[in-house]
């Protein structure tokens, strides 16, 4: 079966408190996301989640939340598919796996878990805003830097797209 027939599916990763600045990114993120046809999947929460969610939804797009409880009650309002996991954080690893590349947008710990989890499994990540890392003293390059939510989203599935060609050769 090729990727030709599997949806596009991209998560945004961040905090449940985050400045404003966030939220709007978070929300155009969405917007442009469903615009371009992909699937959003998040943590169904608050914060960068709701905004994004919100985004997506009114662009008429698909939302997943994958939720950390046993209930699905718990999603943000624009969670159009909620999955209770109760798994606590342990979900974040399901939310990066199930996407073709992340976008970062502020964040904290629980974000830096998703982020560690999609760079271990070789998943690009767009930051926006969001964490950066150095070793030695250096820079890492590991988290693309985007730009605004525009760039950050039209990253996001090129690197998804190139992640698909590269899985259709090998």
């Amino acid at each position: 079966m090729g990727r030709a027939n599997i949806p596009l599916i991209i998560a945004v990763i961040g905090g449940s408190d985050p400045p404003p600045e966030a939220l709007t990114n978070a929300y155009q993120v969405g917007r442009e996301l469903a615009e371009r046809g992909a699937i959003l999947i998040c943590g169904g929460l608050t914060g960068v989640m709701e905004a994004v969610c919100k985004g997506a939804s009114d662009a008429g797009g698909t939302t997943i939340g994958i939720l950390p409880g046993d209930d699905p009650g718990v999603a943000n309002p624009y969670v159009g598919i909620p999955i209770a996991t109760g798994m606590g954080y342990a979900r974040n690893a399901i939310i990066t796996k199930a996407a073709r590349a992340v976008i970062a947008i502020d964040g904290a710990f629980g974000t830096l878990s998703e982020i560690g989890h999609a760079l271990a499994d070789g998943t690009t990540v767009i930051g926006l805003g969001t964490w950066r890392f150095s070793a030695d003293g250096q820079e890492s390059s590991a988290i693309v830097e985007a730009t605004d939510p525009v760039d950050a989203v039209q990253r996001a599935i090129a690197a998804a797209e190139e992640r698909d060609r590269r899985e259709t050769a090998a």
